[in-house]
């Protein structure tokens, strides 16, 4: 008889800890050395992990699997509660040290990170991108809004019957030049907003999106910031609000639908950083117009961290499943021992093929996750301090590489928010049955997180809008000799890799699959031809009419920029004896998130020969994952993401699947609660009465006989 731990077992049963721990003895490399490479340096890693370690130990902050069984008013009420303690930490937080935190309770709790992201990361980025610096100060130090504290802002951007096409919203200000205000107003049911984080309860000033109407004339949309509640909390006069009711997740966001009737605010109401009004009504327009959209970048940005962190969330939970579970006894073992253990669910070629590209792309992410963020910070420095200075000269020097920043984070956006949705279910199929319990954390994750493939900018939209520069500087270098700046510059090599060049090979031998430099080359050139061919198209017909080759540019720009910010992190890692770990994921993820997915452009363009696409396939995949596999106890702890923010039963460090499952379920589902609120229905259907019983016997033989007499 077994000795009883956690339950009592009378005979051995599946023993799913010893493997992931057995597995984790032999691991070949450190993965604290290995999460300096994933958060970009050893002070970052360490910080990250001294914040994780303070969350966890808050008593209001702590999330466990009783989170997944809350209903939609227990969302709200516990996140206003986690709000307000979020808040006392912000006191004492650096911004930088701040933002990192607000990273990690994304993962954790995505809908307390939204609702004060929405405040501290659009509303004020909003005021930050397209006010003054007084204006700025005003609205976010001098209001306390950026100490969550005085005032609590969110983003009006969004309407019931626009979203993307920001350009097209109908909300109008109206310039009054008889009592210098503007007046704010939603003329119809379509220009109403819509989505709105915080405004259903929470936020008591916006900034809105709404059309420049001076002296008659429409001057475009434009950004003001306008009170909705006073000190009282109570609503302002022409403002109606309400809530949007149920969503896929998230609910503990108070997402809501606000309307201006004729509400008027003071001229200097209006963010003035590039576009202003004058006392007159004098009107002077941005040097670029989608100057005003910078605020969405932020988002943008973190969206590409979360991608990482979710991925790395969701590989390490159907990982660690995949080296507990055991399922039928695959060809690695001997079919004549009858004691041999069934095979691990990882051993399977399949199942490595389903999951480990996902691991892989969490890794190449990291890198691109980190250099943008940094890329944003200089960028919008650099802009502002140009502004601040007047300087037309660095102004423009900011626009552009403002140009190619819209660019690599529309396309990283798109993509990766794409990829980590797929992950999150992908994951959850590859975990069978068990997959679908909530305990699990994957349908909370997926509800939670898919709205990122909409959110500030549908991601096909995104897609087309990052993909039509590029098909128009390919235009501009044929018709005009132009010289592409930036990320994109490699557009400038057009005639080298099209025209009579048009067939040159790029991976034409097996060995090139090896070489992350070669692959990321054969990508750029694949986005030369594709975007040759498409603005070809345009000339005939229109950029509208090869919108689904626009999508494909700009995913594949996007996992250029990947590549290329993998090689170079992997170039300068001082950790020498973990980069052939790191080079074997590099070359999984070229292999299967950017070579096999899209090798229908590969092979169509001929950058990759035939023969070398079918050696992908049969040879290179799986002897990547081969490679992989012994080191994927190590390469998913690397994540260094403790079981609080995993929140999983099926994917807890010490991999005991079974007792943690079902402990949980026990917990939170009381086996002494043997009946049911609704038992009553139950007992009243099984226990009902006879027809013949409950119609009285008025239809029996014996009643007949009595009637017809």
């Amino acid at each position: 008889m077994a000795i009883a731990t956690n339950t009592v077992n009378i005979s051995q049963g599946p023993d799913p800890k010893t493997s992931i721990q057995n597995e984790r003895a032999n691991s070949k490399f450190d993965p604290v050395k290995m999460h300096y490479f994933l958060e970009g340096s050893k002070e970052r890693a360490e910080e990250l992990k001294s914040l994780m370690q303070q969350m966890e130990r808050d008593p209001v902050l702590f999330t466990d699997a009783s989170y997944y069984d809350l209903t939609k008013d227990q969302q709200r009420a516990l996140t206003a509660v986690k709000i307000n303690r979020v808040s006392r930490y912000l006191e004492g937080d650096s911004i930088d040290t701040f933002n990192k935190r607000l990273s990690l309770i994304g993962l954790f709790d995505p809908q307390v990170a939204t609702r004060i992201g929405v405040n501290l990361g659009l509303f004020i980025s909003c005021v930050r991108g397209n006010g003054t610096y007084e204006q700025l100060k005003y609205w976010a130090l001098d209001k306390e809004t950026a100490h969550i504290k005085g005032i609590y802002g969110c983003f009006g951007m969004t309407e019931l019957a626009h979203g993307s096409n920001v350009s097209g919203l109908e909300t109008t200000a109206t310039f009054d030049k008889d009592t210098d205000e503007f007046v704010i107003n939603t003329p119809h049911i379509g220009a109403t907003k819509w989505w709105i984080g915080g405004a259903a309860h929470s936020a008591t000033h916006t900034t809105c999106y709404a059309r420049l109407i001076v002296d008659g004339e429409d001057y475009g949309v434009k950004t003001f910031v306008v009170p909705l509640r006073d000190s009282n909390h109570d609503l302002m006069p022409g403002i109606s609000v309400g809530d949007i009711g149920s969503k896929m997740g998230r609910d503990g966001i108070d997402n809501g639908w606000i309307q201006f009737s004729n509400v008027r605010i003071p001229r200097f109401f209006m963010l003035q950083k590039f576009c202003k009004v004058s006392r007159e009504g004098k009107v002077i327009l941005p040097p670029l117009e989608q100057l005003s959209y910078s605020a969405l970048l932020g988002g943008r940005v973190m969206m590409v961290l979360d991608s990482y962190r979710m991925i790395a969330r969701m590989s390490t939970i159907a990982l660690r499943y995949a080296i507990g579970r055991r399922q039928f006894k695959g060809d690695n073992v001997d079919p004549d021992d009858e004691n041999a253990l069934e095979t691990q669910l990882l051993d399977y070629p399949l199942h490595q093929k389903r999951l480990l590209p996902y691991l892989a792309a969490a890794y190449v992410f990291a890198t691109g996750a980190v250099r943008i963020e940094q890329t944003i910070d200089e960028t919008l420095s650099d802009l502002d301090d140009a502004v601040d200075q007047n300087d037309d000269e660095a102004i423009m020097k900011s626009i552009d590489a403002m140009k190619s920043l819209f660019i690599d984070s529309g396309s990283l956006k798109s993509t990766c928010t794409w990829l980590a949705a797929e992950a999150i279910d992908q994951c959850r199929q590859a975990c069978g049955g068990h997959g679908y319990s909530a305990y699990s954390g994957f349908g909370k994750a997926y509800n939670d997180f898919v709205v990122q493939c909409t959110w500030e900018g549908d991601n096909n939209i995104l897609g087309v809008n990052i993909g039509k520069p590029l098909v128009k500087h390919v235009l501009a270098i044929e018709d005009d000799g132009k010289v592409v700046k930036g990320s994109s510059s490699f557009l400038n090599n057009l005639k080298q890799y099209t025209g009579s060049n048009a067939t040159n090979v790029i991976l034409d031998n097996v060995a090139d699959l090896n070489d992350l430099k070669k692959v990321a080359k054969a990508v750029e050139i694949a986005i030369i031809r594709l975007a040759h061919q498409a603005a070809t198209t345009a000339r005939k017909n229109s950029l509208d009419y090869v919108g689904a080759e626009l999508v494909t540019l700009s995913k594949l720009k996007a996992h250029h920029y990947l590549l290329n910010e993998y090689v170079v992190r992997l170039e300068r890692f001082e950790e020498k004896d973990l980069i052939p770990y790191l080079v074997s994921l590099g070359r999984l993820y070229a292999a299967t998130m950017v070579l096999e997915r899209f090798a229908g452009i590969f092979l169509t363009f001929n950058v990759v020969s035939p023969s070398v696409m079918a050696a992908l396939t049969s040879n290179q995949i799986p002897q990547l994952c081969k490679e992989v596999r012994p080191h994927v106890v190590a390469l998913t702890d690397s994540f260094q993401q403790s079981d609080m923010l995993v929140n999983s039963v099926l994917g807890k460090y010490d991999g005991d699947i079974y007792e943690n499952y079902f402990g949980t379920v026990k917990t939170l589902n009381k086996p002494s609660n043997t009946k049911a609120p609704y038992s009553g229905a139950l007992e009243a259907m099984l226990n009902r009465p006879s027809i013949e019983e409950r119609e009285r016997f008025e239809k029996t033989v014996e009643t007949g006989e009595i009637l017809s007499r």
